[in-house]
């Protein structure tokens, strides 16, 4: 069986937060499956979701994602969904229970880093996130064009 490529392995990939690993430091991931509409799943399916301003949080034992932006779709009339409603999570109890002990520390948020389509169903990629400082986010960019430049040196080597 041929390699898959890296637009093979990325197909199924609606969208993806590269604000989120700029603002915030991923300390663990969790995958959650989504509660949506008629015309959510049809517009995931078209590519038209932000995950920019989202994040999650979990109420009376519930997971819930908010202020993702999925766009309404075109061919939906009156059928058509509410763009920025708060969207259930599907999660295991368990899993619930770790997250919940993990949020009640200061500076942890849950924001979602990726959607995308797996066996037919939307699932999210949400990260256990802290925020990082402005000084953090320089240091990091830093760091960043100086692994680019050895590396440029290094390739002529």
């Amino acid at each position: 069986m041929a390699k898959k490529t890296h637009q093979e392995k990325n197909s199924n990939l609606v969208a993806q937060n590269r604000k989120a690993r700029h603002d915030y430091t991923v300390l663990s991931t969790i995958e959650a499956g989504l509660v949506l509409t008629g015309t959510e799943i049809k517009s995931v399916r078209a590519h038209r979701v932000t995950l920019k301003d989202g994040y999650a949080q979990i109420r009376n034992g519930e997971a819930w994602l908010m202020n993702v932006h999925i766009a309404e779709y075109d061919q939906g009339n009156i059928y058509n969904h509410d763009p920025l409603r708060n969207r259930k999570l599907l999660l295991h109890k368990k899993e619930l229970r770790r997250l919940s002990g993990e949020l009640s520390k200061q500076g942890i948020a849950l924001i979602p880093l990726k959607m995308y389509i797996k066996h037919g169903y939307a699932k999210v990629l949400l990260g256990v996130a802290q925020g990082k400082h402005q000084y953090d986010k320089r240091e990091a960019i830093k760091k960043r064009e100086t692994d680019r430049q050895i590396a440029r040196v290094m390739k002529h080597y």
